[in-house]
């Protein structure tokens, strides 16, 4: 585990964290990490954007009937 010191935090955005906590009834730290967390979640790529890539690289290429494979294997 690191350790990550924050300095320079205006009184109003400790408040609104310490308001949070005390809500979700964790302490001002754990707070700190779910919303760090949040963050690290919020930044990675959509699951839409991934799809519409993999099928734009894939895009003109033979990808074959899958249905008919599989028809064929069965018939094997």
């Amino acid at each position: 585990m690191k350790i990550l010191t924050i300095r320079n935090i205006s009184d109003s955005l400790y408040e609104a964290i310490r308001r949070m906590a005390k809500r979700e009834r964790r302490s001002i730290q754990q707070q700190i990490l779910v919303l760090l967390d949040r963050g690290r979640v919020m930044d990675q790529e959509s699951p839409l954007v991934a799809a519409k890539a993999l099928r734009e690289r894939l895009a003109g290429r033979d990808l074959g009937d899958t249905v008919a494979e599989i028809r064929e294997e069965r018939d094997r």
